[in-house]
């Protein structure tokens, strides 16, 4: 059993890089990756720890891609979104750090119009709070985060902490999901330079669950295959958000276009217990089979 798609402290998660290898060995992993949003710090540290405790690792990324402005991909559906992950992120070049950089700055920007919105609303907020609330914020004189990438679950548990919600989903529901009071559109990176960054840095850039782009199945078809034809290399046919019928589809697209299938939880930790480690849709677990298929990381 393996996972190709997991996430840290160091993003949206609530384990460490150390404990996440840790839990992944504990429950009987053979292989996992990292792959945090638009964020790479926490692979150095999971990567030693993976070393000691025998585990194979595959450090990795998941970026956000800016889509809505190509002239050449339609269909895109409202409130859909696009990830890419880099799977085998082994050397990330300069050019691939500066990027991660400038993604890393947005994200604080677009926390700190959220943080103002909030205010809008009346609602009593610090940037210390939430530097608090993610539990790694560096709070001195700059009240910058260290490395690490915030995004709306951060600004989801705080609400929750005020009890002005009950749970994480309420507060998208209610405030941070696409068209309510507290969304701030993320800014991300183009396709082409996500795609090429990715396979300069040593990895393989990869869909993550196409459902989440809200694109209709008769469209889906024809823009994964112009996206193939600007570089993807795999499509995450399996997500725990999607039913296996969707996911059975997937794959036979992905095998049809001649893409990679992969497979993960988007594992997250306590703050998303419906997400197993090792485990996708419906609790299947995920082969090692999987990971056997793709050459690019098979050392």
């Amino acid at each position: 059993m393996i996972d190709l798609h997991t996430h840290s402290n160091i993003s949206d998660g609530d384990f460490s890089p150390e404990q996440l290898i840790k839990e992944a060995v504990r429950h009987g992993l053979s292989a996992i990756a990292l792959t945090d949003h638009d964020n790479i710090n926490g692979l150095e540290s999971a990567m030693k720890t993976a070393f000691a405790e025998n585990l194979r690792f595959i450090p990795g990324i998941e970026i956000n891609i800016n889509w809505n402005g190509e002239k050449n991909v339609s269909g895109v559906g409202p409130g859909g979104e696009f990830h890419l992950l880099g799977l085998g992120i082994r050397s990330p070049t300069q050019k691939f750090i500066a990027a991660i950089d400038k993604l890393l700055h947005g994200r604080e920007e677009r926390s700190r119009k959220i943080l103002d919105r909030m205010h809008e609303l009346s609602i009593d907020a610090t940037w210390e709070e939430l530097l608090a609330i993610t539990e790694h914020g560096n709070t001195e004189k700059s009240g910058k985060i260290d490395g690490h990438s915030l995004g709306r679950p951060h600004f989801a548990a705080l609400l929750v902490k005020k009890n002005i919600v009950k749970s994480v989903n309420q507060a998208f529901d209610r405030y941070l999901g696409a068209g309510k009071p507290l969304y701030v559109p993320k800014e991300g990176m183009v396709f082409e330079e996500a795609v090429s960054l990715i396979r300069e840095s040593g990895g393989i850039p990869v869909l993550a669950h196409p459902i989440s782009l809200f694109v209709a199945w008769g469209r889906l078809p024809d823009l994964i295959k112009h996206l193939k034809d600007r570089g993807l290399m795999g499509i995450e046919a399996w997500h725990p958000t999607a039913k296996p019928g969707s996911c059975r589809r997937l794959e036979a697209l992905g095998k049809s276009l001649g893409l990679y299938v992969t497979e993960g939880s988007d594992f997250h930790g306590n703050v998303r217990p419906d997400r197993k480690l090792g485990y996708s849709s419906r609790g299947r677990k995920v082969d090692d089979a999987i990971l056997s298929a793709i050459p690019e990381l098979a050392f």
